[in-house]
């Protein structure tokens, strides 16, 4: 097998495959040569080449996504480092495992005008769960032994002295490296490894230098404080109206038995989104659907005693307000690592996970408390299902027209990525089905990477993939169909509404000169050229006759990916989605 010379890119490449870190995604340089030698000539390793380093990280985040497992994104030095930060954002809030390896000049060529060099030292500490800067491998030669440590220019018996440091060296990059994986591992979440290296660059050997010690994950136990348990049991004993809202959550997590004592409480109501891939018939989707038309009296009823939240973070603006308004006697939050006080009501933060606070919890509470909390806002639900068909009925072509439609067409077990803003928006007011799993960059809410993500999805994926977007969004990260990894049965549909329509509905000057250049950016792309150029065969409708009868053999396998692009008036868009919560109420 080849190897890279330098032991350090020796010692990171050993770590990564004995921790089990299969997917490294690659851009081209040659700061990073030592470790894109050793990576591509390892079978154990599936290795990808994109040359964008924005596209690259997402591609790993969505790898990792679906995986649940750590991926290795691997940059050369200087600026391409910086394209990384909007993954490793979305990876810090939505608790994805991302193992950033960057490659690195050595200390003494940083800040002195080297070319290609940054300050990569603790570049993300904002947003990271761990960061560390390796030590360079030393040298045998007097110069660059003094020109790195000048203190030994003075000391005899050097070689002594430098066996001491090479293996002081090593060990501390060793532990390091361990120590930032599971960290990634444990926590779920987004690493950084700086890794610096000095030329020669290229050279390779047959063999294994270095036999760096492997550091297993040390799970700390998991359990809920006994004071803290007493207390939420009182608690919930004691109300007659509880909440439960489900953020992200990634399918199959909740155990079907807890989903069904939670459905036969009716003190319960349980609220989930489209991305809480949580389904249940006495459950209440389409969170804006049920409250946007509230009145003031409804909120008040609406309140909670007790709100209790897993997953990760909430897409409804609305729910969010009024929970603030009318803020819950207590908030438990459910998760391992962090809970946000979203609310600005939190009480608990229960260190556990759903499954296992459940199991533990309904042992000791109760049957059921009497209560018409429930049963309240079932019937506010049905009434708001029974206005949504009609309002469909009878409105013209239009997003919401083109989101009922496509929704409806999605087979069976399709991955369904979802990109921010109207998209995301759109697809929590209808219902799905119920075999799609829902995924959503809501960490950090930006339209710069769902494309990438959605594509770094479907590659690891056993069943296909759609991918809903926007034509912002889309235009946004094109660089993502510059990937030689696609699926053939990987899907897009761009809604082109000739703009940012979300701001058509925000408050705001709609139809000036100001707004359509500043804030909804009008413009008359389109996908076309861009699927000629990255080979997806390429379909366009703009009216929904077109729409159904493409859509029916949309899905169908081909020898290509295919994008469908959906052309809907702009002017029409936002008053009909604004009247829509008027007509239900």
């Amino acid at each position: 097998m080849i190897y890279p010379k330098i032991p350090l890119a020796q010692t990171v490449i050993q770590l990564c495959e004995a921790k089990g870190i299969k997917h490294i995604i690659l851009s081209p340089g040659s700061r990073n040569a030592p470790l894109t030698i050793g990576f591509t000539n390892n079978a154990y390793f599936k290795c990808y080449s994109i040359v964008d380093e924005r596209c690259a990280a997402f591609f790993a985040l969505g790898i990792a996504q679906q995986l649940q497992e750590p991926t290795a994104v691997v940059c050369t030095s200087g600026s391409a480092l910086l394209n990384y930060y909007p993954a490793i954002a979305e990876a810090f809030y939505s608790n994805i495992p991302l193992v950033v390896l960057s490659a690195d000049r050595p200390k003494h060529l940083i800040g002195v005008g080297d070319g290609q060099t940054i300050n990569q030292k603790n570049v993300f500490e904002n947003h990271i769960l761990y960061s560390t800067n390796l030590k360079l491998d030393l040298k045998e030669t007097d110069g660059e032994i003094e020109e790195e440590l000048p203190i030994f220019k003075n000391i005899e018996n050097k070689l002594e002295n430098l066996l001491g440091l090479k293996q002081g060296i090593q060990e501390f990059n060793e532990l390091e490296i361990n120590k930032a994986i599971n960290v990634s591992v444990l926590k779920q979440g987004p690493v950084h490894i700086n890794i610096p290296f000095d030329e020669p660059l290229y050279e390779t050997v047959d063999e294994l230098y270095v036999n760096p010690k492997v550091i297993e994950v040390d799970s700390p136990f998991i359990g809920i404080e006994p004071s803290v348990f007493d207390a939420c049991i009182e608690s919930w004993n004691a109300s007659s109206k509880k909440m439960i809202l489900v953020g992200v959550n990634y399918p199959n997590q909740i155990n079907e038995e807890w989903l069904n004592v939670l459905a036969k409480d009716e003190s319960i109501v349980v609220f989930t989104e489209t991305t809480s891939n949580l389904h249940h018939d006495s459950f209440f989707p389409s969170i804006d659907q049920i409250i946007a038309p509230l009145t003031i009296e409804e909120q008040q009823d609406l309140q909670p005693d007790i709100l209790i939240t897993f997953g990760g973070l909430i897409v409804s603006k609305k729910i969010k307000i009024l929970l603030r308004k009318y803020k819950p006697n207590q908030h438990w939050h459910i998760d391992k690592n962090k809970a946000n006080d979203t609310f600005f009501s939190l009480k608990h933060h229960i260190k556990s996970t759903p499954n296992q606070f459940f199991e533990a919890f309904f042992l000791k509470v109760p049957n059921a408390i009497k209560s018409n909390y429930k049963s309240t806002w079932s019937s506010v639900k049905a009434k708001r299902i029974h206005k949504h068909q009609d309002y469909i009925n009878q409105i013209p072509f239009s997003d919401f027209v083109v989101f009922n439609s496509l929704l409806k067409s999605i087979p069976n077990n399709y991955t369904l990525q979802v990109s921010n803003s109207s998209a995301i928006r759109y697809t929590q007011l209808f219902s799905l089905n119920n075999t799609l799993k829902v995924f959503c960059n809501r960490g950090t809410s930006g339209i710069d990477g769902s494309t990438s993500t959605a594509i770094g999805s479907a590659v690891v994926n056993t069943k296909p993939t759609l991918l809903i977007t926007g034509d912002l969004s889309f235009l946004y990260d094109s660089n993502a169909l510059w990937n030689n990894h696609l699926p053939k049965s990987f899907r897009i549909i761009v809604i082109n509404n000739q703009g940012g329509g979300i701001f058509r509905i925000l408050p705001g000057h709609k139809n000036t000169e100001n707004f359509d250049t500043y804030f909804e950016t009008n413009h008359n792309y389109t996908a076309e050229h861009l699927c000629k150029m990255y080979n997806f065969k390429y379909e366009c409708v703009s009216n929904g006759n077109e729409l159904d009868e493409t859509l029916q053999s949309f899905y169908v396998k081909g020898d290509q990916p295919k994008l469908l692009e959906v052309f809907t008036p702009k002017e029409v868009n936002d008053e009909v989605l604004l009247n829509y919560f008027k007509f239900i109420k």
